[in-house]
């Protein structure tokens, strides 16, 4: 059974109930694997199905095809962006090109889908297993819809991953099994850094590990965002002066050598950063009000303008 959960570090309290609901095979219906970003829960998803497929012990075959996602009786649900008139995975999004301004969502023909599909009859396993990633980010309408799948589940075991279950309706909370996942301390941090990249020895860019907040995969989504900036362009960020036309020539750069959500990652950083610095509740609002400007149809380049101006 420790084989099964290998390389899931920090998260006891998630893996006994795991390991128990395995051992004894008492399934739920559905499990909410609740926790922030970056700390294991998908890992422990693959994981947890591969012995709910193969017994406690696991099997080698099932893991590979479970990771590889050609498992005929595993569904695999992501928010989508619309795009070009399909409904485009967050996972692909970057490599196709689109607009990531706005937050993907699971839509209501995705909830649709995943329901017909625990209707079928299963072609090896006992029952249709479904993974729905980031469920907090339903509209009503597909809320709904999960609702009334998870109050007649059929034979199958659903597994909801989410990093804000608040934001989910609590009839949805309340016909799931919680299994709580929990950041890392600084300890496990490195244990899990070290055992994903040895070869990382350079210090680290500033702010980036309280932004990871012990979310070791967050850590390194925050280093990539890091390495894809314009050399110098967080320092001039930093460096800002009073001279309108240097905030301006800022704002054109910003807007230009970066998409949507990499300004809001790098916004996140200056924020970070200026708290540090000087804590200003006022000035930490302006900003929100610049990432509200940024999620919205404002034109970016107008939104910059505006609070590196201010």
């Amino acid at each position: 059974m420790a084989d099964l959960f290998e390389g899931l570090v920090g998260q006891e309290r998630a893996l006994t109930l795991l390991r128990a609901a395995l051992e004894r095979r008492r399934l739920a219906p559905a499990y909410l694997f609740s926790g922030p970003e970056g700390i294991g829960r998908r890992l422990a998803a693959l994981r947890f199905l591969e012995g709910v497929l193969a017994g406690p012990a696991g099997d080698g075959a099932i893991r590979r095809r479970l990771l590889a996602g050609n498992h005929p009786d595993l569904l695999w649900v992501e928010p989508t962006y619309q795009h070009q008139g399909e409904l485009v995975p967050a996972s692909e999004a970057l490599e196709r090109g689109v607009n990531r301004r706005a937050a993907p969502q699971l839509r209501l023909e995705q909830v649709r889908a995943l329901g017909r599909f625990l209707a079928r009859r299963p072609l090896e396993a006992e029952r249709g297993l479904v993974v729905i990633e980031a469920v907090e980010a339903m509209a009503e309408g597909a809320a709904n819809a999960l609702l009334k799948t998870l109050e007649e589940p059929g034979g199958g075991l659903l597994v909801l991953l989410t990093a804000a279950p608040e934001r989910l309706l609590s009839t949805i909370r309340s016909r799931c099994q919680l299994v709580p996942f929990a950041r890392l301390d600084a300890e496990a941090m490195a244990q899990v850094l070290q055992a994903q990249d040895p070869g990382v020895a350079a210090p680290e860019p500033p702010g980036l590990l309280e932004l990871a907040a012990g979310s070791p995969g967050a850590l390194l989504r925050h280093r990539e965002q890091w390495s894809q900036l314009p050399e110098g362009l967080a320092d001039r960020l930093l460096a800002l002066s009073r001279d309108p036309m240097e905030a301006l020539a800022l704002a054109r750069d910003l807007s230009e050598a970066l998409d949507g959500e990499q300004q809001l990652w790098l916004l996140n950083w200056w924020q970070l950063q200026l708290w540090r610095r000087s804590p200003s509740i006022d000035r930490q609002r302006r900003l929100e009000r610049l990432r509200s400007h940024l999620k919205a149809y404002v034109q970016p380049r107008l939104a910059w303008e505006v609070a590196l101006l201010g």
